[in-house]
């Protein structure tokens, strides 16, 4: 018998946030329905007549469903939660990044393995400031990086988010402070691509959630604070054959990776800048990609190295691993992984050429001559010219994401900020 009596139903919008509703567990085989025209919305809520919104034709509904064997245990009392498929008329929504990411899967299925994929999130935790108009840094006056414990975490809050994952069955696999104070590292375990980021996207809300039980804010935006260094959401991929073994790794190989890892280390390669729309895909994710930063500036990859786009991961066998580390936790983690996915496959199946491993530190020199857009405005261009990559993750979805982040920088580029009043209003 159940453990719950409603069902908190999810899916993932065009901005990574997480819509649904609470169904009662008599109703839920019905699924849920939602405005379609969603897709419209910015962060603002004003909205765009972007294409496949339909708020021109009526605003009509979508319906999200589910199997109800995908239903778990979740974090509130009662509730079993559950990632839905949206869909229009009887067809998936084009808009959808769920589907996008299934459609990645199937592409790599198609010849013959199967990705495998790790969720990396940093995350800063914020406190209200003494007037109660800002979020300031939490303050955990004993923090260092990697480190556990009251000296970083005095209330325990840490402790709670596991316990809670592990009951609602997500499979953290680590907790630490992170460089800067008070920032985290939650990593979670490796899986089947689509259930891994199944469980990345439920995990991200979870703890935003917890934290918020405490008067705090868990927030994954690329660049909160300016004096620290930024967030990143790392993309781990391996790929495993018919036998289960896993194809990056080759043993005869002087490095220990295979040809078809090569290939796909030269597809993100080549599909750096195109990417970085999608991964990057806020007006602040590009005050994170900047030079020395350890953060996805640069076009580069290497072993075991920090401060390129791509490392390898020091293990070999069955651990080995592409991290891809441009996309901040603001990008929408079914978009993000869809476009790692699939600038690997393009790499293999177009035969790209891998150029030489970073050599260089990265923080002061470094080999790569090729980096990441300024801002999101180039971010978008450049995305549009990637032919091959926005037909690979879904022309219909990347045309929508366009025309919404477009209107986004917009309307950053018609605000008025503090900092132009600062510099400029005592002298004019």
């Amino acid at each position: 018998m159940a453990d719950y009596d409603r069902i908190r139903v999810l899916w993932p919008d065009h901005l990574g946030l997480a819509r649904g509703k609470y169904l009662p567990i008599r109703y839920a085989e019905r699924g849920s329905y939602h405005c379609l025209s969603l897709f419209a919305l910015g962060y603002d809520r004003d909205m765009t007549p972007a294409p496949g919104t339909k708020m021109l034709e009526g605003l009509p509904d979508l319906r999200a469903s589910f199997p109800m064997e995908e239903v778990r245990s979740g974090w509130e009392p009662r509730t079993g939660v559950v990632v839905a498929d949206i869909e229009h008329q009887g067809e998936p929504v084009p808009m959808s990044a769920r589907h996008a990411l299934r459609r990645a899967v199937e592409d790599w299925r198609a010849l013959g393995y199967e990705p495998k994929v790790g969720i990396e999130l940093e995350a800063y935790i914020l406190q209200r400031s003494d007037d109660g108009h800002r979020w300031v840094p939490w303050e955990t006056p004993g923090g260092y990086v990697y480190g556990t414990g009251t000296a970083v975490d005095p209330i325990g809050l840490l402790d709670e988010i596991m316990r809670e994952a592990e009951d609602a069955g997500l499979p953290v696999e680590s907790i630490n402070s992170e460089y800067d104070i008070p920032q985290f590292e939650l990593t979670l375990h490796y899986d089947d691509a689509l259930k891994a980021v199944d469980d990345a996207f439920l995990f991200k809300v979870m703890a935003r959630e917890i934290a918020h039980r405490h008067g705090l804010l868990l927030t994954y935006l690329g660049k909160p604070l300016g004096d620290r260094g930024g967030s990143g959401l790392h993309v781990n991929l391996s790929l495993q054959d018919e036998r289960g073994e896993n194809v990056l790794n080759d043993p005869a190989a002087a490095d220990g990776l295979s040809p078809l890892a090569h290939r796909c280390i030269a597809g993100m390669m080549h599909h750096h800048r195109g990417m970085a729309g999608l991964l990057a895909p806020t007006v602040n994710s590009y005050k994170r990609l900047r030079p020395g930063q350890m953060s996805g500036y640069w076009c580069n990859w290497g072993y075991d190295h920090r401060g390129t786009t791509v490392r390898i991961s020091p293990e070999r066998g069955e651990g080995l691993r592409l991290e891809h580390r441009m996309a901040d936790g603001a990008a929408n983690i079914y978009t993000a992984t869809t476009a790692v996915l699939q600038a690997a496959r393009l790499g293999l199946v177009g035969e790209l050429d891998l150029q030489p491993a970073e050599t260089q530190d990265c923080l002061e020199n470094t080999d790569a001559v090729v980096h990441s857009p300024q801002t999101l405005r180039d971010a978008l261009d450049v995305l549009e010219a990637d032919v091959d990559l926005v037909d690979a993750v879904g022309r219909e979805l990347v045309e929508h994401f366009v025309v919404i982040k477009r209107a986004e920088w917009d309307r950053f580029a018609a605000a008025v900020t503090d900092w132009e009043l600062n510099e400029y209003l005592p002298f004019h």
